[in-house]
């Protein structure tokens, strides 16, 4: 088993940034692939950001330019700066992984998760 836990979420206004962290333990490994996603109230789940083990990251579009995901595999843990806040970001973020190394854009695919941590911009 895989145990995910996020941390760094909170209230900001518009403009403004948080840097959500991901601490794995137990069977996780380096190789694995590593995202976070959110789901606002009544919204599907939708990724935001996936790193590959190679170290190679993906956006969705909506936060290109303002996100950026990165890992530190010594300390075993991930990382989400989020710059230029908007309250379309406003959601539940949440942290997964998946073994295989290759990252899919739907959260169908990942196995592992943590139990989420909010992030609320105000206007």
């Amino acid at each position: 088993q895989v145990q995910l836990v996020e941390s760094g979420g909170g209230s900001v206004q518009a403009g403004g940034s948080l840097r959500l962290s991901c601490a794995a333990s137990g069977y996780y490994h380096s190789s694995y692939c590593m995202g976070w996603f959110r789901q606002a109230p009544g919204k599907e789940r939708e990724g935001v950001a996936t790193i590959d083990s190679a170290g190679i990251s993906s956006y969705t579009d909506s936060v290109k330019g303002r996100f950026t995901i990165s890992k530190d595999n010594p300390k075993l843990t991930l990382y989400l700066q989020m710059n230029s806040l908007k309250p379309e970001d406003t959601a539940m973020y949440y942290c997964a992984a998946r073994p295989g190394g290759y990252c899919y854009t739907s959260y169908k695919a990942y196995n592992y998760w943590g139990q989420g941590t909010q992030v609320t911009v105000s206007a």
